[in-house]
């Protein structure tokens, strides 16, 4: 296990305390929930920078880091719901793309073997939207900025679905063309 990846993992390590101080939350929980889900979140930067300056990137961390990412972004979402600042089908959507494109990242290739495709532009531009948009619904923000987290977080749902729809249709793409290359050649008769 290499160091890039033990980071990925202690973001793990925050959930738990997220989800204690915003159970029932007080202004103070909440300016502390932003510091530790914002601390969380920058190890992804982190993670990242350490895989490629030490050049540890590995098919586990392609793995461990969205997963991670996805559980950072997912467990401060389902007590925002329970203290009605999101709707629940909002944070379903998302969830939805997270799981759709977690499936599809691992695709079985052409060798029967595995590989694990990272994170593309949109991807990465949908996790800042996320981070951004909870960081403001957590905080005790006044009323008059209530409006701009929840129109941040209408923005992170919006650019969850563009990136995912991007991420999929070159998959679903590769998928059609395999499948027509694999009955050309069952058709042709002189085909090895």
């Amino acid at each position: 296990m290499t160091l890039p990846n033990w980071v990925t993992l202690s973001r793990l390590l925050a959930l738990p305390i997220l989800l204690y101080y915003l159970e029932n939350p007080t202004p103070q929980t909440r300016w502390l929930s932003v510091g530790i889900f914002l601390i969380a979140a920058m190890t992804d930067w982190v993670d990242g920078y350490l895989a490629r300056r030490l050049n540890q990137i590995t098919e586990l961390g392609k793995f461990l880091d969205p997963l991670v990412d996805k559980l950072l972004i997912l467990a401060p979402l389902l007590p925002l719901i329970k203290l009605e600042q999101v709707p629940a089908w909002g944070v379903f959507l998302i969830l939805a793309r997270e799981l759709t494109v977690a499936g599809w990242r691992v695709t079985p290739s052409l060798t029967g073997t595995t590989a694990i495709t990272g994170a593309n532009f949109w991807g990465k531009l949908k996790t800042v939207s996320q981070i951004a948009a909870i960081a403001l619904l957590i905080a005790p923000l006044p009323v008059t900025w209530q409006f701009l987290s929840l129109i941040a977080f209408w923005v992170a749902v919006a650019l969850t679905l563009i990136s995912g729809a991007i991420y999929l249709l070159p998959a679903t793409d590769k998928i059609s063309s395999s499948a027509e290359k694999s009955t050309s050649a069952v058709s042709r008769p002189d085909a090895r």
